[in-house]
């Protein structure tokens, strides 16, 4: 079985695939667990709490045969590889590094400052999806990404994500008070206290913005391109805007089971 692990900003998440993505399939996800992100954690605290979990899910240690890392979070690597070689006896693979180098042509000015978790994004979307695309991962972060037909990354957008856009203004004014990220009661965007202007501005604001890079993106590739939404957000705003085509939350975690049957091929 094969182990992926993506390291987020914000959480890890652990993913157990019966196989690997190898000779242009795409595996099933058989369980999954998620855990805050900390750099600090050690190989040990992260075996305290994986094996617990892979033996009530009723999993073996020893059916893992297979690592592979993919982190935007560089400290956490060592503990995982700690984690990999002691509590499994595997040397995991690191996604962008030696046998799991990316397989997608990345053409941008600085193609090694493309974080992993867009590069596995894309390899994803382009084995699963036709034609050029537009994949919008809704993370800490909200990113656009641009993938040719021939599965090239073209470049894309960084944004705030929607959490650290109300963390940003609520921290910084005296009387504004936490809210939920929802969707406001009504569709008005004229609000008559301050919670609900507060709704509308982060919610259709962003929805707003969405709509807009999405349509300029499309402007500029010249072609038809289909959009793919990905991240813990993306089944919220799919329910209230017509601009995505595909929903599909596993993207990341794919794009690593993919890289590591290609890469064990």
């Amino acid at each position: 079985m094969l182990l992926a692990v993506d390291v987020g900003n914000t959480n890890v998440v652990f993913a157990l695939f019966e196989e690997m993505g190898g000779s242009g399939s795409v595996p099933e996800i058989r369980a999954r667990w998620r855990i805050a992100t900390d750099p600090r954690r050690t190989g040990d605290e992260y075996a305290v709490w994986l094996l617990q979990l892979l033996a009530i899910e009723g999993f073996e240690r020893g059916a893992i045969t297979c690592i592979i890392v993919g982190s935007v979070v560089p400290r956490a690597i060592h503990n995982l590889t700690v984690l990999a070689q002691k509590y499994f006896s595997v040397e995991p693979m690191i996604a962008g590094e030696g046998a799991a180098q990316w397989p997608l042509a990345i053409d941008v000015d600085e193609p090694r400052s493309l974080g992993a978790d867009r590069a596995l994004n894309a390899i994803a979307a382009h084995r699963k999806y036709e034609g050029d695309l537009i994949v919008v991962d809704f993370g800490t972060a909200t990113t656009f990404d641009a993938v040719d037909f021939a599965g090239t990354y073209k470049g894309g957008i960084i944004a705030p994500g929607i959490t650290l856009s109300l963390d940003a203004l609520v921290g910084n004014t005296a009387k504004l008070p936490r809210i939920a990220i929802r969707k406001p009661e009504t569709r008005s965007v004229i609000g008559r206290n301050t919670e609900d202007q507060m709704q509308i501005g982060i919610f259709w604001g962003y929805v707003a913005m969405i709509e807009g890079l999405i349509e300029r993106m499309r402007r500029e590739i010249g072609r038809s391109a289909k959009v793919v939404a990905t991240g813990g957000l993306a089944i919220l705003f799919d329910e209230h805007t017509t601009m995505f085509d595909a929903t599909d939350s596993d993207l990341t975690l794919e794009g690593l089971a993919i890289l590591a049957g290609d890469s064990m091929q």
